[in-house]
């Protein structure tokens, strides 16, 4: 069972992680209005991965005798400037992510909810990927500039990301 305070922390949590889902497929949309359909697809395949991660999120509330509650998404930004810009974008964000569930992680360790470390490690591990798989994109992007020549060739190397594995149903 966890605490209340706990189970609050991981609501707004959730919110946060619907936020990430919400903010990448906009992305998606707006890397498609600038004719790339690779940095569209990675977006695409981010927002996919952001829902497992609110899922795992949501059976974990159940699983302990927690309530969920829902609350209003924030509306994302409609656009966000050139392919390096995006990515700087996404790389802040997950940062700022990282720092939230180092938060959680404090909170846990603060309440002695050791179930709840131990299912937030999953999270700790991941948002290590999470920057690290931006950060191989960023780097690139910053070589290349504005060559339009080398946004294609990180466009088509974009398109083949796969979909998530997808997280074992509860």
């Amino acid at each position: 069972m966890i605490s209340k305070n706990m189970q609050a922390a991981l609501n707004e949590q959730v919110n946060k992680e619907f936020f990430s889902a919400y903010m990448y497929l906009a992305m998606s949309a707006y890397c498609n209005t600038l004719g790339l359909p690779g940095f569209a697809h990675w977006m695409r395949m981010q927002y996919e991965e952001e829902i497992m991660h609110v899922t795992k999120m949501y059976d974990y509330i159940l699983s302990q005798g927690g309530e969920v509650e829902l609350k209003a998404i924030e509306k994302p930004e409609k656009e966000y400037g050139r392919p390096l810009a995006i990515f700087q974008k996404t790389l802040e964000h997950e940062q700022y992510v990282t720092g939230l569930i180092h938060k959680l992680m404090d909170l846990a360790i603060e309440e002695r909810d050791y179930a709840t470390q131990a299912f937030l490690q999953w999270y700790v591990t991941e948002q290590v990927e999470e920057e690290s798989n931006v950060n191989d994109i960023v780097a690139p992007l910053r070589m290349v500039g504005e060559d339009k020549g080398g946004l294609m060739m990180i466009d088509q190397q974009l398109a083949a990301r796969l979909a998530p594995t997808p997280l074992p149903v509860k």
